[in-house]
């Protein structure tokens, strides 16, 4: 089967090149290909800013909020600051690496178990942030599942500060060194779910979240 969907690849580029006059020799192929791997990085805008200050500054302009705390230990603190301030529910789901910490003590009720369609809040951590874009990077995996910042309307999300990198470039460099090949899933998350779709009209929530609440610790 391998063999026969790699011939019939083929047999759609060689079209293709036909198409186009081109062709193309085993060289060209090994010169792509070393290319491609090299990971090259286009023209990118001068760094001449702060990324946290920079990742804070883009991360509100998308309308999500951002507190920040000195350690992981505050961040159950924090979220319940949050949530009561917000006339929001203290229960919810968190990703099983959060199980350790002291939601009972700061009074939340957060199991660490798959999310569900009926589930209002959502904690989570990431596995980076890009500065430039104000941008969550999250990995899928056992301990990091997706749909707690997909499914609930409040997705709270915990980022390191040490865990923010300037542009995307630099967070699939990082996800390269450190794991080699991406997970089944990577999923960028700037602000709250949105859409203009229907008369221009921005409405929130369409396709996840409403909320998007950052917790910066560091």
């Amino acid at each position: 089967q391998g063999a026969s969907q790699m011939s019939s690849r083929d047999a759609i580029l060689n079209r293709v090149r036909s198409a186009l006059g081109r062709k193309v020799s085993p060289q060209d192929t090994a010169t792509i290909d070393t290319h491609i791997a090299a990971h090259p990085v286009g023209m990118q805008p001068p760094r001449d800013w702060e990324p946290e200050l920079r990742f804070r500054t883009r991360a509100e302009a998308l309308a999500s909020t951002v507190e920040k705390v000195s350690s992981l230990q505050s961040v159950p603190g924090a979220v319940a600051r949050y949530l009561v301030v917000n006339n929001l529910p203290t229960g919810g789901v968190c990703w099983p690496s959060l199980r350790k910490l002291d939601w009972i003590g700061a009074g939340l009720g957060m199991e660490d178990r798959p999310a569900r369609g009926d589930d209002l809040v959502g904690v989570t951590g990431c596995y980076c942030a890009g500065a430039g874009t104000g941008t969550l990077m999250m990995l899928s995996g056992p301990d990091t599942p997706a749909a707690a910042s997909l499914l609930p309307e409040t997705h709270i999300a915990i980022v390191e500060t040490a865990r923010i990198v300037p542009f995307m470039e630099d967070a699939w460099a990082l996800l390269r060194a450190e794991h080699g090949r991406p997970p089944r899933a990577v999923n960028f998350i700037s602000g709250p779910s949105r859409t203009a779709d229907i008369e221009q009209t921005v409405t929130m929530g369409a396709h996840g979240p409403y909320r998007v609440h950052i917790i910066l610790v560091g």
